[in-house]
């Protein structure tokens, strides 16, 4: 072997072992300074993290600084997944983000696309000191600690939330002058390259086959158009890694340089290989952009769910200061301030009832239908509407302490702690891109040395066969293209699909859990049932009702009026109509004496509802409200409202068990009322009496058990769930901040849709998995093809022009393969009906212990017996605290209450001191 076959070899082993260690060696990580207690480092972020692994101290507060040198979407945001914060990151800004490391461990952080990543090595507090570590720059940490993400309490947040937004929407259009640009230049190439082979020559003019021409319509397609995926490719591999954009860049490079050098020199190269590649540089590069702008527009509503939550809050308090009311902003509400709330204004801030009882529609927080009655004592929720009296009510809540803040922070940090799907294409890329650039290297270094002649040329030739063919054109073209037309036909079924992680994260659910008001249900109360005791008719008893009620503005007495009216009554004008709290209403009409309300109602009047009691429990039991009557001091009969299940609910359930799926309901109603419904449904599990505040808390304990869960809900207390969930299914007739923080928007607000989604997204999947076998394998075959494998068998060399007609098929073969997707359609669901079942019904006393007064007050899902009945044991001889709902022993109750309804248990002191304030509430 000659001496420069020996140098060549030498080098080609050196530069080999240096791409291992450039790609896979240590990396040396930045300690951050310790400042007045709080750990600080500045991370420069440009095409990656610098630096990437960043080293802190177990238990000390740590504030990374991101130098933002740069626009566009992929590192608008930085996600840290296993310590569940998430932060924007405005271009050509320096924006701190805190955590506190409380657990050492490594814990990955990456830009919002997942595309470059970074690791926080936190020590233990008696680790080492060292400053170089083994670390791939991506890895993550196997225990959450807790963190503190940026501070956005209602009130702030909105301008970086809008900056995020108009970088976005500046992105999108430069990627869209990017893609036409492309469009238009390569078009004429395509068209006579295409022409040319299929064809021949007589079919095309000769100028537009022209290299000269060709090189000057591809150059600024080359950069202009493909700029955006250059400059982070280069940049990716100068921060020692590798993703989809160093591979599109290395690929689109080595055909563009070989191009070029065809143009400008030909004689250096044999005449049979003078071939130019200039239309696969301008194809790859339009249609990458094409894809990358189609996901940018997807993800255009990301922050709308924030902005929604900002938006709900009152802008000003009406304040007794100095004993006269001020008008103030409400970030100058503090806690102790005596707030008026007049009707139709929302609640400015958490506060307690002083004085005045009014009904407060919570549907905006709690995703109920029914306004709930406050009054002296109890607790109203900031940003909720009061309707019907004026209250005055003392602040205990303010700021970022608000349950709406505290919402806000849940959905940011669920959003964060979604770990992001890592893409097939990506995975491979991490080892693809070095091994193909080590092969080319080893290519060009053994035909050097023992091919023949010219050794040099063939060299040359071999190795930028290994680059071409191994582009990753049609690695890029396997997800987006198979997205792009299962959102198409989602969107054609009334499923609006956010992002390609949503459908590809559907096909893996094994369990949905679904909302039980308005997703399940109606949402709104309805008239059921109509039961009259002897001496009455049923349309005269529900007339009398009804003239009654339609003078109250309670839900209950809407939904009793509006059924009568739908049975063709007309009620007549009541007098003397009078409203007794807590209890009902009583009226006369056309001279007879009304009673309707609670058995309590009855007994103040001296009037025996005994009869009536059984059939009251059994609505109870039903999961209804039943609602008592008497006529002239006798009982007249029981009148059931409930809100109804939804006309497809039984048939989607049932379509969803069909799927391999369990269904779980979650709802803040008392455990029989969720009971009730989910038997009628078919559903077998149940989480009952969940406050609004910890259904995303319920997601994250069901995927502790190993389920990979859907979420389907549609009120703003269902936000943190949906976006806690794998994938969050929003009803598109709920409110649009649970819209915005989930996943999938089902249009039509039907729960098939859901079945649909899901069918939709294992049918993209299968898809998707068929393209990247096509691509894969033609890297697999081709690019050892390429490198000479067959050349001393039967002495086959592939050229340049076979490796990128290899490319192009295999581009071909995933186009039309993503294709045959077109051909699928929704299939209607057969007719279904429930068989009555058990459900598994899991309270709040099965899941957690007694509540602290704050949980205890702060939600009433159970507040008071059935009507007509005494405290009703719950399951297991167990009996229900009448305050806040909770199921506990009569054994270890903490407190008890005999009265002249029966005796009460209580699992606290606190609830038992609530009900002694208000006993008849």
């Amino acid at each position: 072997m000659s001496v420069g076959n020996v140098v060549v070899v030498i080098l080609a082993a050196v530069v080999i072992g240096g791409l291992g260690w450039f790609f896979f060696g240590p990396r040396k990580a930045r300690t951050a300074q310790l400042d007045g207690g709080v750990q600080r480092v500045e991370v420069t972020v440009r095409g990656g993290y610098s630096p990437n692994v960043i080293k802190v101290r177990q238990g000390v507060p740590v504030e990374l600084v991101f130098d933002r040198q740069e626009s566009g979407e992929c590192t608008s945001r930085v996600d840290f997944p296993d310590l569940r914060v998430s932060a924007g990151l405005p271009a050509y800004t320096r924006t701190t983000v805190r955590v506190s490391p409380d657990q050492a461990g490594s814990f990955g952080f990456a830009c919002g696309m997942n595309m470059i990543h970074g690791t926080l090595l936190v020590e233990p507090e008696d680790g080492p000191g060292t400053t170089e570590v083994t670390s791939g720059g991506g890895g993550r940490g196997t225990a959450a600690s807790t963190a503190a993400g940026p501070d956005l309490g209602v009130g702030s947040g909105a301008e970086a939330e809008e900056a995020e937004a108009a970088e976005r929407q500046a992105e999108i259009s430069d990627l869209t002058r990017r893609v036409a640009v492309g469009a238009v230049l390569t078009l004429p190439v395509l068209f006579a390259v295409m022409a040319h082979e299929l064809f021949g020559a007589d079919w095309v003019p000769g100028w537009l086959l022209n290299h000269w021409l060709q090189l000057a319509l591809i150059t600024p397609v080359m950069f202009y158009t493909g700029w955006p995926i250059h400059a982070t490719g280069w940049l990716t591999l100068k921060h020692r890694g590798a993703d989809m954009n160093a591979l599109i860049t290395l690929g689109t490079t080595a055909a563009y340089g070989y191009s070029l050098l065809v143009t400008l020199a030909p004689a250096l190269l044999p005449e049979d290989v003078r071939e130019v590649y200039f239309e696969a540089v301008g194809v790859i590069l339009t249609l990458i952009l094409l894809g990358r702008l189609l996901e940018a527009r997807a993800k255009a509503g990301t922050g709308e769910a924030i902005r929604s939550l900002l938006g709900l809050q009152a802008r000003t308090a009406r304040v007794i200061r100095d004993g006269a009311e001020a008008e103030i902003p409400v970030e100058d509400v503090t806690v102790g301030d005596e707030v008026v709330i007049r009707p139709g204004e929302k609640v400015p801030v958490d506060s307690v009832v002083l004085s005045g009882s009014s009904a407060v529609d919570e549907s905006m927080v709690t995703g109920e239908p029914m306004p709930v009655t406050k009054h002296a004592g109890d607790t109203v929720i900031g940003a909720t509407v009061n309707t019907t009296g004026s209250l005055r009510v003392r602040a205990s809540k303010v700021g970022a302490d608000t349950m709406l803040a505290q919402i806000i922070r849940l959905v940011q940090q669920a959003q964060a702690s979604k770990a992001p799907i890592q893409r097939l294409a990506d995975a491979v890329s991490a080892y693809f891109v070095p091994a193909v650039i080590a092969i080319a290297v080893a290519t060009f270094a053994l035909w050097y040395t023992t091919g023949p002649a010219p050794a040099l040329t063939l060299a040359l030739v071999s190795s930028v066969a290994v680059l071409i063919i191994a582009c990753p054109c049609a690695l890029g073209l396997a997800t987006p293209l198979s997205v792009m037309v299962g959102t198409g036909k989602g969107a054609q079924a009334g499923i609006l699909i956010r992002s390609a992680e949503a459908l590809e994260t559907a096909h893996e659910l094994d369990t949905v859990v679904l909302d039980k008001t308005g997703t399940v249900t109606e949402g709104k109360p309805v008239l059921t049932n109509v039961h009259t005791a002897d001496g009455f008719q049923e349309s005269e008893l529900l007339t009398l009702v009804a003239a009654a009620e339609a003078d109250s503005e309670h839900p209950l007495a809407g939904a009793i009026v509006t059924g009568a009216r739908d049975r063709g009554l007309t009620p007549p004008a009541a007098s003397g109509f009078d409203s007794v709290t807590g209890k009902g209403v009583q009226a006369t009409i056309d001279g007879h004496t009304v009673l309707v309300g609670t058995a309590r109602l009855l007994a103040d009047a001296d009037i025996d509802s005994g009869a009536l009691t059984p059939i009251a429990a059994g609505f109870s039991a039903e999961g209804k409200t039943p609602v008592l009557t008497a006529v002239d001091g006798r009982p007249a009969g029981v009148l059931a409202v409930a809100d109804t299940i939804k006309d497809d609910s039984v048939q989607a359930i049932a379509a969803l068990h069909r799927l391999g799926l369990q269904t779980v309901i979650i709802t803040g109603d008392n455990a029989r009322t969720a009971a009730a419904i989910a038997a009628q449904v078919g559903v077998h599990r149940v989480l009952a009496e969940v406050l609004p505040e910890h259904k995303a808390d319920e997601i994250r304990r069901l995927q502790a058990e190993g389920r990979t869960v859907g979420m389907v809900g549609d009120g703003i207390n269902d936000a943190p769930a949906l976006a806690a969930a794998d994938v969050g299914l929003a009803i598109g007739t709920g409110t649009d901040v649970a819209i915005e923080a989930a996943d999938i928007t089902l249009i039509t607000g039907s729960l098939t849709g859901v079945v649909t989604a899901i069918q939709l997204s294992r049918a993209t999947m299968r898809n998707i998995r068929q393209n990247l076998f096509f691509a894969l394998i033609y890297n697999a075959v081709g690019v050892p093809l390429a490198a000479g494998a067959l050349y001393p068998l039967w002495g086959i060399r592939l050229s340049p022009i076979i490796a990128a007609a290899a490319m192009a098929l295999s581009s071909l073969s995933v186009v039309t393969n993503a294709s045959r997707l077109r051909r699928w359609h929704t299939k209607p669901q057969p007719a279904a009906t429930a068989k009555r079942v058990e459900p598994q019904v899991e309270s709040a006393a099965d899941r957690t212990p007694a509540p602290t007064a704050t949980a205890a007050h702060g939600h009433h899902p159970e507040p008071e017996p059935a009507i007509g009945e005494e405290p009703r044991p719950g399951p297991q001889d167990s009996a229900v605290d009448p305050v806040c709902g909770m199921h506990l022993d009569p054994a270890t109750a903490a407190e008890r209450r005999d009265t002249h309804n029966g005796r009460y248990l209580f699992c606290s002191t606190e609830c038992a001191a609530a009900f002694d304030a208000h006993p008849d509430h």
